[in-house]
């Protein structure tokens, strides 16, 4: 059961009120974690830019799904994971790889590389090396994509964060 309440732009107030008026104006919906976060206007603004920044992430999608599995499994968010899981699919990411996802790894060594790099960031990003950089762009990752990684991991730890702590679990949104 959800912790925190869902805000719409009625019963919003101030910065959340306009914020969440212009999703829904733009997107005639808002989901269940995005009317819970306008509680804080500096969360549900930080999490709008951070994704719409992510959007324009160099790391192609079905890497970066496949790595917000890996995350999500670990942070145990289940809504998130559901939601990446999904993605995942929508994307054309075979079920053989969702499930190495969950388990932080791919069959393809490029892809496998950079998920234990996300993982490392999410865990011990102090633990990173120069040899597991190097490595990455032998695997043919720009710099930028590489970067990408610490962007999508953030953005996980956000989103399945809120989603712990506001008690969002799928099939919770009917009681919300």
């Amino acid at each position: 059961m959800p912790r925190l309440t869902r805000l719409s732009p009625d019963t919003a107030v101030g910065a959340s009120r306009d914020l969440l008026a212009d999703l829904v104006s733009r997107h005639g919906q808002i989901g269940d974690m995005v009317s819970t976060m306008a509680h804080s206007p500096a969360v549900l603004g930080g999490y709008l830019q951070l994704s719409r920044a992510m959007g324009r992430a160099k790391l192609d999608r079905r890497i970066s799904e496949r790595i917000s599995i890996a995350v999500q499994a670990v942070q145990g968010c289940g809504l998130c994971l559901e939601a990446h899981v999904g993605a995942a699919r929508a994307l054309g990411v075979d079920e053989k790889e969702i499930e190495l996802a969950h388990q932080g790894t791919s069959a393809d060594p490029a892809v496998a590389a950079i998920v234990a790099l996300a993982l490392q960031v999410y865990r011990e990003p102090s633990s990173i090396t120069d040899d597991q950089v190097t490595a990455l762009r032998e695997h043919g990752y720009s710099d930028r994509a590489i970067a990408d990684v610490v962007g999508v991991v953030a953005l996980n730890i956000l989103t399945g964060a809120f989603n712990l702590l506001a008690g969002l679990t799928p099939g919770s949104a009917a009681d919300a």
